[in-house]
């Protein structure tokens, strides 16, 4: 009998994988339908605050799609939700995550123009991470045939960023410059892919010595984030710049002006910098904002310089835009099937292992968009181990990873 009771578990094990779950101790059984796995922030602070465990599964309200995720992306923005270093934070505990692919598997009242079955792409304000999401209807946009769900997953927030700062902000015209710091982090690779698509703009980036192989192709002027890249654009471009993409906070604002032509437009859009540990660090934090250099408004009109800032988040949630942000899907959508444009994966992480690829952006190892993949297992912990990260779009060795 205890030979036939295994012999049923193991055929049961192996009609559950068969089916679809990627490991019968995260499969869903038929008694718990109703819930999903998500990752939670129990609290804001450091890595120990996020945990993996099962949740209600949401149903659509009026007007929302509920998507059956395959991806999610990971911004350096979660990494100040966790934190709490962000503008009034959200009580937790909740889910994090702001975009995510996956499948449409219903639809809530009056909403229309998606069918069951379709692969979408969608914003969510919060709730990303999770096996199943639940998000207006307006910010979900049908996925193309070619497209994977990971590409799916780093396209929208960082596509749609970068292409809003440089067209709508910053009316990106043939022949122009631009500089763009973190040119390997995600937004910064869509800038890089966007400006080619215009003829004859010359492009700026900085980044970390280590990324300049891997992204060398995308960008015109390679500099060190850690040197002097002032004096760097002078040499090439003693006229300086048109455009200055800052997603530093501020800390080198009066750089970036300096750098401006006349006309010049320059654009803060992200504060990585406040990011100063694996905790939040009120010193640290008052620090960096001190740094923050103070902007002259006199001069600014006397130099003809434009200063600007873009949350591609606070348009979209607070701020009623998402028919600008249905425009440039739509715009992005035809560049990428014309072969123009196309988001660069650094990695695919499990669900379970969203600690592990949290520190590897703040640590800025990555080139492109972390994704978190909800058909990937976990790899097992195993003492002092090599972990092999699986990666598209860009060559990485094995990380030494350290697991206690």
């Amino acid at each position: 009998m205890e030979k036939e009771g295994t012999e049923m578990v193991e055929e049961t094990e192996h009609m559950i994988v068969k089916n679809g779950a990627k490991d019968p101790q995260n499969a869903i059984s038929a008694s718990d339908s109703k819930e999903m796995r998500a990752v939670v922030l129990t609290g804001f602070g450091g890595l120990n605050k996020l945990k993996v465990t099962k949740k209600p599964m949401p149903e659509p309200q009026e007007g929302e799609v509920k998507i059956r995720v395959k991806a999610c992306g990971l911004n350096f923005l979660d990494l100040m939700v966790r934190q709490g270093n962000i503008d009034n934070p959200p009580k937790t505990p909740l889910v994090p995550g702001f975009e995510c692919s996956g499948i449409v598997e219903s639809m809530g009242e009056n909403a229309s123009g998606f069918e069951i079955g379709d692969r979408v792409m969608a914003f969510v304000n919060y709730s990303a991470w999770a096996e199943v999401v639940c998000t207006p209807v307006d910010w979900v946009y049908k996925i193309p045939d070619e497209m994977t769900f990971p590409e799916a997953a780093a396209f929208c927030v960082n596509f749609v960023a970068a292409y809003m700062m440089l067209f709508e902000v910053a009316n990106l015209r043939e022949g122009m410059s631009v500089l763009v710091h973190s040119a390997g982090g995600g937004v910064g690779q869509a800038v890089t892919q966007l400006c080619a698509t215009v003829p004859n703009v010359t492009i700026f980036g900085t980044a970390s010595p280590f990324k300049h192989e891997a992204i060398r192709h995308y960008v015109t002027h390679l500099l060190d984030r850690n040197a002097d890249y002032v004096a760097e654009v002078r040499k090439i471009s003693p006229e300086g710049v048109d455009i200055v993409l800052d997603c530093l906070c501020g800390e080198n604002t009066g750089k970036g002006l300096g750098l401006l032509k006349p006309l010049g437009t320059y654009i803060l859009y992200g504060s990585s910098n406040m990011v100063t540990g694996e905790t939040k660090s009120f010193f640290s934090f008052a620090k960096s904002w001190w740094q923050v250099e103070k902007v002259n408004p006199i001069k600014l009109y006397e130099e003809n310089k434009v200063m600007a800032g873009f949350s591609l988040l606070s348009l979209l949630f607070k701020q009623g835009g998402c028919s600008q942000v249905k425009t440039a899907v739509q715009a992005l959508l035809n560049l990428y099937n014309h072969k123009k444009i196309k988001p660069l994966v650094d990695s695919l992480w499990a669900l379970e292992e969203v600690k592990e690829a949290m520190q590897r952006i703040h640590d800025r190892g990555n080139i492109g968009k972390l994704i978190l993949d909800m058909e990937k297992s976990p790899t097992p912990l195993v003492g002092h181990m090599k972990k092999t990260i699986v990666t598209l779009g860009c060559e990485h060795t094995n990380i030494l990873t350290m697991y206690i």
